[in-house]
Formats: C-alpha cells, sequence, structure tokens
C-alpha cells in the first residue's frame, strides 16, 4: 500500500515539475525564474534612480560615500506570458542556426497564440521581423532593449508591426481616394 502511494505522489511531483518548470511553454513564475538564471536573461525592469538621500557613504550629504547599493529605485516585474516569450526567444537565439526557415518555424510556435509573425531576410546582412499582430508595449520593450530577436552574428535586425496603417497615398493607407489638395 505504502509503496502504492509513494509511486503516486512521485509521479505527480515529477509531472508537476515537468509542467511547471523544465517547459517553457506552461512554466510557472518559479519556473520561469529559474530558467531566467540558466539563460542570463532578468525579467525585470528598473525603473530610474532613486530620489532624495539614500543609505551609504556619501562624503557630502552624510549618507554615503561614493553612493552606495541601498536605494529607492523600483522595480517592475514583466507579465508572466511576456516573461515566458523572452525566455523561448532566448532559448532559440542559443540553440539555433538563425536560418529564415528554422526561425519562420520558431515564430509560428511562440506567437500561435497572437497571431502571424514571420522573418523576411533582405539578402544584404539585414533582416526584418514582420508582426501581423498589434506588438504590446511589453513585447515593444523586450524588442527595443534586449537583443531578443534571433539572428545570425553581423546581420541588422529590426521589427515591424504590420497593424499599424499609415498615412499616405496607396491602396491601404489612411488617405487612399481621399485627396485634401484641390478646389
Amino acid at each position: 500500500m505504502r509503496s502504492r502511494l509513494v509511486y503516486a505522489n512521485q509521479t505527480q511531483f515529477w509531472e508537476d515539475w515537468y509542467t511547471n518548470v523544465f517547459d517553457l511553454a506552461t512554466a510557472n513564475d518559479f519556473g520561469l525564474s529559474v530558467w531566467s538564471i540558466i539563460l542570463g536573461l532578468p525579467l525585470f525592469v528598473n525603473t530610474g534612480t532613486p530620489t532624495g538621500p539614500v543609505f551609504g557613504f556619501d562624503a557630502q550629504t552624510g549618507y554615503n560615500f561614493d553612493n552606495g547599493i541601498f536605494g529607492g529605485s523600483t522595480s517592475y516585474d514583466l507579465p508572466t506570458e511576456t516573461k515566458r516569450i523572452a525566455l523561448q526567444l532566448r532559448y532559440f537565439q542559443l540553440t539555433s542556426s538563425g536560418t529564415v526557415p528554422e526561425t519562420n518555424r520558431m515564430l509560428a510556435y511562440v506567437f500561435r497564440n497572437f497571431g502571424q509573425a514571420w522573418l523576411i531576410d533582405y539578402h544584404d546582412m539585414a533582416q526584418a521581423y514582420v508582426f501581423n499582430f498589434p506588438v504590446t508595449f511589453d513585447l515593444e520593450y523586450l524588442f527595443n532593449s534586449y537583443d531578443i530577436l534571433p539572428r545570425p552574428a553581423g546581420v541588422q535586425s529590426t521589427w515591424i508591426d504590420a497593424t499599424l496603417v499609415y498615412f499616405g497615398f496607396a491602396t491601404g493607407d489612411f488617405n487612399f481616394d481621399n485627396g485634401i489638395f484641390g478646389g
């Protein structure tokens, strides 16, 4: 009886471990923190410098000399889904060759719940990621602040939010067939 109970508990533990820690697609916040350490990618954003006197050793204020490490700045923890995406992109970045077909398969997997995303190779050591869904502020921050989108060494990479419509006179632009000039 006891061995059956131990076996059931062991089985449940390892199934939960796989789901909550090992699998990046389903990991909880603890599992994502473990992956953050493994992949060397911080999952928080510091939002500025402290205001006012802080503890330390500064000779002028009497509080800290050469600016101590204790201060009042705040950190913003990224949402769980954004952490998951960032870590999946980082994992792919470390383990892939960065070819266009391989990257497009990865984009289809990582952004399957958001919409279409693909990579365009300009064949001149430049490439662009195209996201056919509204890019949230968190994703925009990741793309602009971290070198998180996989690319081969020496290739310039940009990203495009394809849902944005720009002013212009081409088909699909805001002012097509609505000229503002004339009498």
